[in-house]
């Protein structure tokens, strides 16, 4: 019985080992949010500092877990006294909740470059499960390294009073937030 447990403990290890990691690469990558602002203007921002990686065993991605976290004090809307007003305990509380996290939970296959992408989304101290939108832009080779890359496109929507983001009504800012972030990725 002994035999049978270390077997199965060596087997599984090796199966493991199979799975491949992916870095992002931050110079050729972007995470990004979009709200509406008393209905009738769009802002746009975007996280400066942030990491990501993706595990994968198979060469169509139909099994990759994908990891990110960014920094909230890295915020940027292109005006200085809404990043700052963003940072603070009303909105993202950049001082309690220095990052925001997402793991994936499972991916399903549409079609040859096209994903569902589930995950735990956890921003201000609240975990929820999220659904977005993937899309493999393509695939090729880094003409440097000579190691394989990848693109990839993150779409999707999320509400942020979920996440006890801002109290002001939607007439102000909108409660759904979209959500794009666009991410090149070199394998190991």
């Amino acid at each position: 019985m002994k035999k049978i447990a270390i077997l199965s403990l060596v087997m599984l290890a090796s199966l493991s080992s199979f799975a491949q990691k992916w870095n992002v690469d931050k110079s050729h990558s972007k995470i990004g949010f979009t709200v509406t602002h008393l209905l009738i203007s769009e802002v746009d921002g975007n996280f400066k500092k942030f990491d990501a990686t993706i595990t994968s065993s198979k060469d169509d991605f139909s099994d990759a877990v994908f990891d990110l976290t960014a920094d909230i004090s890295s915020i940027s809307t292109d005006n200085e006294m809404r990043d700052g007003h963003l940072k603070k305990p009303d909105m993202f509380d950049a001082e309690k909740f220095p990052t925001f996290t997402f793991k994936s939970t499972s991916i399903k296959k549409i079609d040859a470059k096209k994903f569902k992408l589930d995950g735990n989304l956890t921003l201000k101290g609240v975990t929820k499960p999220v659904s977005f939108d993937l899309t493999l832009s393509g695939i090729g080779k880094n003409m440097r390294t000579q190691k394989p890359i990848a693109g990839f496109k993150l779409t999707g929507t999320i509400k942020r009073t979920d996440f006890g983001v801002g109290g002001m009504p939607d007439s102000v800012v909108s409660e759904n937030i979209e959500v794009r972030a666009v991410g090149e990725f070199g394998k190991e």
